[in-house]
């Protein structure tokens, strides 16, 4: 019987498949790990309280029933109000949008400031805005409670919008001012040799060229602000409460028997605006990031 002979080519090809089998099979492995809880919550959200108790967490439910989002959404007990968490998740719309909409215009302004209209001292304050990114949450409690209350916002979707405006500024103007690092400054000019002013070249030269960052800023300040629950519990009280803190709410209000069905649904409910954001804008998430980081 004639001896098969492996040339170096197919020896190469042989080992470059294993390696992408491994390569796979670790990345789902670790998927399916990450994704459990997610699946524990979605499938317990579906099943009536009594199976709970009785069956397996990860089985699927025998009887599906949408009560529990239902009651979560309408009917579950926040401290004293038993209205579900309807109003709190409003509280949340009314507090994010405003936030990201602001921080974000806010900082596009400051980019474009910082590396098209450069002034002496400029270094030096884009160097204290970045250092506001590294400062914990904790440290500006005391002082953030004192200001609003001076102001007449503590306490109101007001105060939490002001509070995730001033904390988010710094990395969106962290995002802008590097995006707009690499903008060509011929244009700029071209537009001021034209007569544009200040706004009009950044609403009409900047701005429509900003979707990648915009989306990057979008995305990083609706998640962090959707998801806080350290200033919502600070600055908030009774039904000017955000999602968060009605949902921590809402699991230590259950007495006598815990509806954990109610809880996966109302978190579930929780999770869906930042799960929507990540699935049709992720994509440009990292590709906004990596926009700026090239000049030319």
């Amino acid at each position: 019987m004639a001896k098969t002979w492996e040339t170096p080519q197919m020896v190469q090809e042989t080992g470059f498949r294993w390696s992408r089998v491994v390569v796979y099979g670790l990345l789902v492995f670790f998927g399916a790990v990450y994704l459990l809880p997610l699946l524990v919550m979605l499938l317990t959200s579906f099943k009536p309280l009594p199976e709970i108790y009785a069956g397996n967490m990860v089985a699927l439910p025998r009887h599906w029933t949408v009560e529990p989002w239902v009651n979560a959404w309408t009917k579950a007990c926040v401290g004293l109000n038993c209205n579900g968490i309807k109003g709190y998740f409003w509280n949340s719309i009314q507090m994010t949008v405003p936030a990201v909409v602001i921080s974000t215009g806010m900082g596009l302004l400051n980019g474009y400031v910082l590396t098209k209209w450069r002034f002496r001292g400029a270094n030096v304050l884009f160097g204290l805005i970045l250092f506001g990114c590294f400062i914990p949450f904790q440290i500006v409690l005391i002082p953030m409670a004192t200001f609003l209350g001076r102001m007449g916002i503590a306490s109101s979707t007001t105060g939490l919008v002001f509070v995730h405006v001033v904390y988010g500024l710094c990395f969106t103007t962290l995002y802008a001012r590097n995006y707009y690092m690499a903008f060509p400054d011929e244009l700029v000019k071209a537009a001021m040799i034209d007569g544009a002013r200040f706004f009009s070249i950044f609403r009409r030269v900047l701005l429509p060229n900003s979707g990648p960052i915009i989306i990057v800023a979008v995305i990083w300040q609706f998640t962090n602000i959707w998801n806080d629950f350290l200033f919502g519990a600070s600055f908030s009280t009774g039904t000017s409460a955000p999602m968060t803190v009605a949902l921590n709410n809402v699991v230590m209000t259950s007495t006598g028997e815990r509806e954990y069905n109610v809880h996966m649904a109302a978190a579930m409910i929780a999770a869906l605006p930042t799960l929507m954001v990540y699935v049709f804008g992720g994509r440009y998430f990292v590709r906004g990031l990596m926009a700026g980081s090239v000049k030319g």
